[in-house]
């Protein structure tokens, strides 16, 4: 009995020394952010804003790549990360509507344009009746590709549900285009196949394509689509995340993104 009972305070004190440990790890670390990214070049890029984090502001960023534009804002709600950089307003406004997540954009980065991209025609004037035209079929994306090849002229478009349009909202369609929507990673593998893709920046750039040489047509300047840092609602005025801004921000990261995306990732915060 005495035995069994020895057991017991031990494994209590072996667990409590564990708490204790995780608690101290805590204490040690707060500077850590783990933040959620999209594989490709926007990590290349976060990569340069972490050594500017570690250098000028003492903070540990780990960066966790993801694959699927659904996972980083659950990663993010339940716990998993405390950041991440990958979406939109537009994007992030759907995610908190369907899924109730508590969580707040609390800085602009950069814009990665979408563009329009063939390998069949040089200019949008040859583009055929019922060419083939991929989009990205995820909600937010697929308005962005609708309202780009709207302000192409290609379409006309239903715009009352503003940033949630789909193929159902065109209005107009002269050359009686077909619309194939499609996962945004797969578009620049798909671009010998159809007529015309609408292509993100960052998986155009895996892809050796960007707009200032390639596109038919992409966004300005005053696009929407600025790419947020999100984080739960209960840090948003977590100083540590201030850092994280101004490392993001700093002329270091707005040159290697220059570099990375071709000229074509807008500062939008200025």
């Amino acid at each position: 009995m005495l035995k069994k009972i020895f057991h017991f305070l031990l494994s209590c004190f072996l667990l409590s020394s564990l708490v204790t440990l995780n608690a101290c790890h805590q204490r040690e670390n707060p500077q850590q952010i783990r933040l959620g990214t999209i594989s490709g070049p926007e990590t290349e890029l976060m990569q340069v804003a972490k050594q500017v984090a570690q250098r000028d502001y003492g903070l540990n960023i780990k960066i966790i790549e993801f694959s699927d534009y659904s996972l980083p804002n659950r990663a993010l709600s339940d716990t998993s990360l405390d950041a991440n950089l990958f979406q939109h307003q537009a994007f992030l406004d759907e995610e908190i509507h369907n899924r109730n997540y508590s969580l707040v954009a609390i800085a602009k980065e950069f814009i990665y344009t979408m563009a329009l991209y063939s390998v069949k025609i040089r200019h949008l004037t040859e583009l055929r009746p019922q060419a083939i035209v991929a989009i990205p079929h995820d909600p937010s994306n697929e308005a962005r590709a609708l309202l780009l090849l709207s302000s192409a002229g290609l379409l006309t478009l239903d715009t009352h549900k503003k940033t949630l349009m789909t193929p159902s909202d065109i209005l107009r369609n002269p050359k009686h285009l077909i619309i194939k929507e499609l996962d945004a990673a797969q578009l620049p593998r798909v671009l010998a196949d159809v007529d015309l893709a609408v292509i993100n920046a960052n998986y155009a750039a895996l892809a050796q394509l960007y707009p200032q040489r390639d596109e038919l047509f992409s966004e300005g300047k005053t696009s929407i689509y600025a790419n947020l840092l999100v984080v739960r609602s209960t840090d948003k005025n977590n100083p540590k995340f201030i850092n994280l801004i101004k490392a993001i921000h700093s002329t270091e990261v707005v040159a290697a993104a220059d570099r990375i995306f071709h000229g074509t990732a807008i500062p939008a915060w200025k």
